[in-house]
């Protein structure tokens, strides 16, 4: 199933939605019908420019969305809580997806809407996420930051285009859990609902201020979209060390400028990027208990397994063979 829609500061994606699946959605409600599958969509408005869909549901066949950009402003921020472990395809030009991660989907995502997008939800498997959509004014009262910083400056700036990459912590998706398991009968529940929102968003921008305030370079959908390949060229082969001339090359930019905006988008150098997914695999293998922990650091490209000892160590706090007992 696609479900095509673009992005104008009018567009409400429940009511799109709805009349997709051919279904009402009585009080910001959809439930999917038992021949799709099962599960629900639901609205909570906390006021006209701060909303939020939460998704939740098992579909019979893949559902693919495509967001298409539009020309003019607009001041909405969408805010993507993505929590799960299952694939995740998501891109930014149709030419085709690219797997979101390599053993956890889990993820948070800020982007403009003028940047389109295609993400595809495979069948089967259990969605679980979250879209806050807020105006910029709105963030930036909600926010009250006194200090000026570049991603802050950045989301509110008129006509800024943007994308932004972060982890979901495990205080984050326990958030998501409780927001989706809110009991919205009860009078209250909205209200609830609205501070676990704001603490999810306290802890997504906690972590985006850790960032450098550097100014922001401009990004298109076709530079999104080279991005998420270079990461996922980093994924596909953890026991080689990235050569950045040969990123560089597959993604057709400058080396100044791919470092420059894989540094924006996910917060970091594209080497530490590719040290740090590199440790959350090792720790991933280390738990499963199947693996010593030299198979683990010769899988995984270490050559020397007192470097990847110490490695592992400044990363976890624990030498590898503790953490893989504790």
């Amino acid at each position: 199933m696609t479900f095509s829609f673009f992005a104008t500061p009018e567009f409400d994606f429940l009511t799109q939605f709805a009349q997709q699946l051919q279904v009402p959605a009585p009080h910001d409600l959809v439930v999917i019908p038992a021949h799709l599958g099962q599960g629900y969509v639901r609205k909570l408005q906390f006021g006209p420019d701060f909303k939020l869909v939460i998704h939740r549901y098992v579909l019979q066949e893949d559902l693919i969305l495509k967001r298409q950009a539009v020309d003019g402003d607009n001041d909405l921020i969408t805010i993507f809580f993505y929590n799960n472990e299952q694939p995740l395809d998501i891109a930014y030009t149709n030419h085709g997806q690219v797997r979101f991660s390599q053993r956890d989907d889990s993820a948070i995502q800020l982007t403009s809407n003028d940047l389109s997008s295609v993400i595809r939800f495979p069948a089967h498997h259990a969605i679980h996420y979250v879209v806050v959509g807020i105006k910029a004014a709105q963030l930036k009262a909600l926010l009250a930051v006194r200090e000026p910083h570049a991603v802050l400056d950045t989301l509110t700036a008129a006509g800024s285009s943007f994308l932004f990459f972060e982890g979901m912590t495990a205080e984050a998706k326990l958030l998501l859990r409780n927001i989706t398991e809110v009991n919205l009968h009860d009078s209250l529940g909205s209200f609830y609902t609205q501070i676990k929102v704001q603490e999810l968003l306290y802890l997504l921008f906690r972590k985006l201020f850790l960032r450098e305030s550097t100014p922001h370079q401009p990004i298109n959908s076709a530079d999104a979209e080279r991005l998420l390949l270079v990461r996922n060229q980093l994924l596909d082969d953890l026991g080689t060390p990235p050569v950045l001339r040969e990123l560089a090359q597959q993604a057709a930019m400058s080396e100044t400028k791919l470092k420059q905006l894989f540094k924006q988008t996910f917060g970091s150098t594209v080497y530490t990027y590719y040290q740090q997914v590199r440790m959350k695999e090792a720790a991933f293998l280390l738990k499963q208990g199947r693996h010593s922990v030299a198979e683990v650091g010769y899988e995984l490209g270490f050559s020397n397994l007192s470097h990847f000892s110490r490695l592992f160590e400044k990363h976890y706090g624990l030498h590898p063979k503790r953490y893989s007992q504790s």
